[in-house]
């Protein structure tokens, strides 16, 4: 089938961008065609909060315009969708909060501000768990969102939203921010593909801050070609963050014909523990031979503080939520109780009527963790086993060019199976964590159907080594056709 024969939605931003190119259709139409889509579909799936149609039809002439005039930027008339995490000047940004369910940022993130830059049309925001907090998108105050593959599973989380709408066929493209595994481990579960660039690579101005030190704004897309296509737009130093890299940002298309003989691939041991679901644990396996057989060689390796990731995580990451949600208060902007009594008063009910369960829960571990006569135990403690794992993951590193194994653990589990055990839920990110504790980019890309549902194979390089991690995605996705499956239902 030639690019021209697929229905306009199914079509990636890079053959989106040739047709727009060669005039095929206009970026109005294209857009016409994703929100009308977006009208239609999403009611099944509640994947998206806010739909900014006339904005987006707006920018899409602007593009038009730029095409005509030969002034169009890299993405000129691409459709996209925000994470609603980012901050987008005029319209609502909740983070899926009843706490920011009224809040109108003033101005743009970095990340929306560049790919606006670039051209890109914002379509609309996603749905996600609330303040980023949950691994199966059950958390938003605004409900759960499906799979489009089973509307009876989750599509992951937090950024279960955005990889559900690009599944779903709803924009070829959607933000997203990982923590834990936020972006990775959803994209598994929905098939699609999601990255999480190095800490740093790309600005969090604008995005609201769940845990300062893991946080990072990344991509979820139908294959790695457009997600290297949005990263480079989206990349690159930010004087309003301090913790942004001032390195400068490769041509990450270029670098995905990067072939891989001599790649050298670390095969973690304890990634395939008793843990791993056996058709999940066959799906990757399948993939790493595959990746064999287009030139790479298998290494296997040890992260023996691997086991270690979760707990250090669940007590580094409340304690940072802990502080940075301590601004929701009911003064300045946001959620406000009514009629309170004193000062006091409208803190205490601000806050308990405007978080939900799972963010109190993270805070007040965090509070504890941090709090005198427990922050040598538990949170310094977290930090100097933090540094063990980054030490292993820089070991690992002098001897393989990218560590491979399994997304998650399970293929997407059912809505409601884990909401009464958050432990069990925790666990849904074992394989996804490290790399953010150690600030390294990883990936999530397609690699078949285990009980009919997306598989994912997990994909982690050296800090800044993006283009590499790409180029090993890319090459795999020469050789299949996962990313490019459907559910039925979304044809």
């Amino acid at each position: 089938m030639s690019i021209s024969d697929k229905p306009i939605y199914d079509q990636t931003m890079a053959e989106l961008s040739k047709g727009l190119a060669a005039g095929d259709f206009s970026s109005v139409e294209l857009t016409m065609a994703l929100l009308d889509r977006i009208e239609e579909k999403d009611g099944a799936l509640n994947a998206v909060l806010t739909v900014t149609r006339d904005e987006a039809l707006a920018a899409a002439a602007a593009a038009d315009a730029a095409r005509a005039s030969g002034d169009a930027g890299p993405l000129a008339g691409l459709p996209i969708l925000h994470k609603d995490i980012f901050c987008t000047r005029g319209v609502r940004t909740s983070c899926g909060s009843k706490m920011l369910d009224n809040f109108i940022p003033p101005y743009d993130a970095t990340v929306v501000e560049r790919l606006a830059a670039a051209g890109a049309v914002m379509l609309g925001k996603t749905n996600m768990d609330e303040f980023a907090m949950g691994s199966s998108n059950e958390t938003s105050f605004y409900g759960d969102v499906m799979n489009p593959w089973d509307l009876e599973r989750s599509p992951g989380g937090s950024s279960g939203g955005s990889s559900a709408s690009v599944a779903a066929r709803f924009a070829p493209v959607a933000t997203g921010t990982d923590t834990g595994g936020s972006i990775r481990q959803p994209a598994a579960l929905t098939g699609t593909v999601g990255i999480k660039p190095t800490y740093g690579r790309v600005s969090r101005y604008g995005m609201i801050a769940f845990a300062s030190s893991l946080d990072q704004a990344g991509v979820i897309a139908r294959s790695v070609e457009d997600a290297a296509l949005v990263l480079g737009a989206m990349a690159g130093f930010d004087e309003r963050d301090s913790t942004s890299i001032d390195q400068p940002v490769p041509d990450y298309v270029a670098e995905l014909d990067t072939p891989l003989d001599g790649v050298r691939v670390g095969i973690v041991r304890q990634h395939f523990d008793a843990g791993l679901d056996a058709g999940t644990g066959d799906q990757v396996r399948a993939a790493l031979k595959t990746l064999e057989d287009r030139g790479a060689t298998l290494v296997d390796v040890d992260l023996p503080n691997l086991d270690q990731s979760v707990p250090t995580y669940y007590v580094v990451a409340p304690a940072e939520c802990s502080s940075n949600l301590s601004r929701f208060d009911g003064i300045r902007f946001g959620y406000r109780a009514e009629n309170p009594e004193d000062l006091l008063d409208l803190y205490c009910r601000t806050r308990g009527e405007g978080f939900g369960a799972e963010v109190k829960r993270r805070i007040l571990t965090g509070t504890y963790v941090l709090s005198a006569g427990y922050y040598d135990a538990y949170y310094l403690k977290a930090q100097q086993v933090r540094q063990l794992i980054a030490d292993d993951f820089r070991k690992v590193f002098a001897d393989v060019d990218v560590i491979a194994g399994p997304t998650a653990p399970t293929p997407a589990f059912k809505l409601g199976e884990k909401t009464d055990d958050p432990v069990t839920m925790y666990l849904n990110d074992i394989y996804t964590i490290g790399a953010n504790l150690a600030g390294l980019p990883a990936m999530s890309v397609p690699c078949g159907f285990a009980e009919d549902l997306p598989v994912g194979l997990h994909l982690v390089a050296p800090h800044f080594a993006e283009g590499a991690l790409m180029a090993v995605g890319h090459q795999y996705q020469l050789e299949t056709d996962w990313h490019t499956r459907c559910s039925e239902d979304y044809r």
